[in-house]
């Protein structure tokens, strides 16, 4: 149920992906759109803390470019397999090796967000960790995907709610941290911690 208009304050996801977007219009939340154009630096090791950092970039970019009365979310999603950090494919051939990687193995997805509220700089940062495991894909399977284009702007060359969804052989965790937004863990630190709705 959506929250009365009067009731929260101004909303700003700090993302364009639309992935993100469906998943805080699940929350009955108003909010605008205003992506982070900050060059992304990483300057961590571990993939949690990484996704974290780089939500937190993403977030203050945004925190200056919007009014006092504003709370900022901003999120960064991450692959990973091994001790490899898997963002989004560079071209084709990227993707297919990605996807090449993961067939048949266990991976780990990080989606880092943060929370920003402008009119005292409260700031809350996390992360969200889902185990995802693939069944053995073939070559055919693989490049048919890669040429709908679909891989290209998704961390670990998929999308776990697209033609992708079939690639799934077992999910431990989280479905929309793979999506690419936490929404249970972030809904918690907004209602009880901004006080959203109240």
């Amino acid at each position: 149920m959506a929250l009365p208009e009067n009731r929260f304050m101004n909303i700003i996801l700090a993302s364009a992906s639309p992935r993100r977007k469906a998943l805080l219009n699940v929350l009955g939340i108003e909010f605008d759109v205003v992506v982070s154009e900050t060059d992304e630096i990483i300057t961590k090791d571990i993939p949690c803390e990484i996704v974290m950092d780089l939500s937190l970039q993403k977030a203050k970019d945004v925190s200056k470019k919007v009014n006092k009365d504003c709370i900022i979310i901003g999120a960064d999603t991450v692959v990973v397999y091994g001790d490899k950090i898997l963002g989004k494919p560079k071209n084709y051939d990227d993707a297919i090796n990605m996807l090449k990687m993961l067939s048949g193995h266990s991976h780990r997805v990080y989606t880092g967000f943060t929370i920003i509220r402008n009119s005292d700089n409260m700031i809350i940062t996390d992360y969200e960790k889902t185990d995802v495991t693939f069944f053995e894909l073939t070559d055919k399977q693989i490049t048919d995907y890669v040429n709908t284009n679909d891989p290209m702007d998704k961390a670990g060359a998929y999308s776990i709610q697209g033609i992708a969804s079939s690639f799934v052989k077992e999910l431990c965790g989280d479905y929309n941290n793979v999506v690419g937004l936490p929404i249970y863990k972030l809904s918690k630190y907004l209602y009880n911690d901004f006080k959203i709705g109240i």
